[in-house]
């Protein structure tokens, strides 16, 4: 699970800022924490801001963060690492970007972190905790003229000299089977992150998992309970054998025959892609995943998810992840929105609620409603109204639209 994710000198973030996925100590819908090994961890972030605040762009950091791990040890010594500083500052151009998470994996907390510009790595650490109130201790710590490795990170010596200058320390002791950084790894590979626009391609992944896993009737069950929830308008779907046509119409959907006296005399199908709405089409594609990052407990990370669904519809996923009893693994939901709707406390506590904002040098800042302070430095009560005062402008994170 994640506990905090940091980002520095990235894009549009020019300072460090950090999204907490840790409770704090308010008293709303306690029900929906999850509390593992003494951290008591949110389901869900929402994210709100104007367009071009960087909400975006925070979850690009954790996606550029997820490919170096996930890529760094494929890269030739010569591939640049495609890694964007804040470029409205004669100095920060000249910086490294920084990017660190906290995770909880097998009851252990391990913090990870490096900063790299589009050349090399510069730094980069790990530091493990066996338990919220223990000491903290590095495993190891890597700056440019070489890398430390503590006493209790055996798997990590000896590699020291098999790393490149734009290639992660973490990553070269994978590739060696180092069981802590594969563990690490394996839980960062983990988090799904995806657009809820461009989203067509994932259909291909609920298709596959619907007809050639070994469990597929199973899981086809599960996506058909997943769309039935949301009354989608037909009563079931197919998948075609064949490939080809699969891959052209998405699936059949089923649809009832009536007569003129509105009884059900019979059954019809059609394509998917071709009769079905894009909301439709969106809930299918995004189904495996939602599906899949439930059951194992998994994070899934998605820019815009509102987009082209209904809010009660967003609501509906919102709270499989908000829900202890859909949610019994921990599965984390992190997601940029517009959808105003959601903004009330009956769906999120306050330190769920996160804005961005650019402050006067185009700089994105970051901070949840739990932490907003008013002029007069009073916390937000429970008992707003979150949508009206966004709307209102009372937590900033809004367009200012000129006359």
């Amino acid at each position: 699970m994640i506990i905090n994710f940091t980002v520095g000198n990235y894009r549009s973030f020019r300072d460090k800022k950090v999204l907490s996925m840790e409770a704090t100590a308010i008293k709303e819908l306690n029900e929906s924490i999850i509390e593992r090994d003494g951290y008591k961890l949110l389901p869900s972030a929402v994210i709100y801001g104007a367009n071009s605040s960087g909400k975006s762009n925070l979850l690009k950091a954790i996606r550029k963060f997820r490919e170096m791990i996930s890529t760094s040890s494929k890269l030739n010594s010569t591939d640049k690492l495609n890694i964007t500083p804040f470029l409205l500052n004669p100095h920060t151009v000249q910086e490294p970007s920084s990017f660190e998470i906290e995770l909880l994996i097998n009851k252990q907390i391990y913090t990870y972190g490096f900063t790299a510009d589009n050349q090399k790595v510069y730094e980069e650490w790990l530091y493990v905790k066996k338990g919220k109130n223990k000491k903290e201790i590095c495993l190891f710590g890597r700056i440019e003229e070489g890398i430390g490795i503590g006493d209790e990170y055996s798997e990590g010596v000896g590699l020291e000299e098999k790393v490149r200058d734009n290639g992660l320390f973490l990553s070269t002791v994978d590739s060696f089977n180092g069981e802590i950084a594969g563990n690490i790894i394996s839980a960062i590979n983990s988090i799904a992150i995806i657009s809820g626009i461009n989203h067509e391609s994932l259909s291909t992944f609920t298709n596959k998992l619907c007809t050639q896993a070994t469990f597929s009737l199973e899981f086809q069950q599960k996506v058909q309970g997943f769309l039935n929830s949301m009354n989608v308008g037909f009563t079931k779907f197919e998948i075609p054998k064949d490939e080809k046509l699969a891959e052209e119409i998405k699936a059949y959907t089923i649809h009832h025959l009536y007569n003129d006296e509105g009884e059900i005399i019979g059954e019809t199908r059609f394509s998917m892609k071709e009769h079905e709405s894009s909301g439709t089409n969106k809930l299918f594609d995004l189904a495996a995943l939602v599906i899949g990052q439930l059951d194992f407990g998994y994070p899934l990370i998605v820019d815009e998810l509102d987009s082209k669904l209904h809010p009660l519809l967003t609501q509906h996923i919102i709270k499989l992840f908000n829900n202890p009893k859909t949610n019994p693994k921990g599965a984390q939901l992190i997601f940029a929105t517009h959808d105003t709707n959601l903004l009330n406390v009956k769906t999120f506590r306050r330190d769920q609620i996160w804005f961005t904002e650019k402050d006067h040098s185009e700089a994105t800042d970051l901070y949840s409603l739990a932490e907003f302070r008013e002029p007069e430095g009073n916390k937000i009560r429970k008992d707003r109204s979150f949508e009206k005062d966004y709307i209102n402008g009372r937590y900033g994170a809004i367009p200012y639209i000129k006359d």
